[in-house]
């Protein structure tokens, strides 16, 4: 078994000085936490893989390909493969757990 709590993951993110931490690498998919502080730009480009977001803390806003949602703690947001994607509008600051399938890179 593979256990994790978010409070050693997110210090582990901070030490490691990025906003993605990966901490999990399986056959069919991969787990990271995300993270993005209140007012920041998401850089991302479109994944070859499908995901999962499921939004820990924080408050924002997310555009899937056309169409576009407020998320908050508890939301859940399928992205498929390759479709352009990206949190904007975050007022406060957003951790959200990410599964790939198949891994990403």
């Amino acid at each position: 078994m593979k256990a994790f709590r978010l409070d050693e993951l997110e210090a582990e993110r901070v030490a490691n000085d990025g906003a993605y931490l990966q901490f999990l690498r399986e056959r069919t998919m991969s787990a990271g936490l995300y993270a993005l502080d209140a007012g920041a730009l998401d850089p991302q480009k479109p994944h070859a893989q499908d995901e999962v977001y499921f939004v820990v803390s924080g408050r924002a806003s997310i555009t899937v390909g056309a169409e576009t949602s407020r998320v908050g703690r508890g939301s859940v947001v399928f992205v498929p493969a390759g479709v352009p994607h990206r949190f904007h509008h975050i007022t406060e600051d957003l951790r959200v757990l990410v599964v790939f399938s198949p891994p990403e890179g």
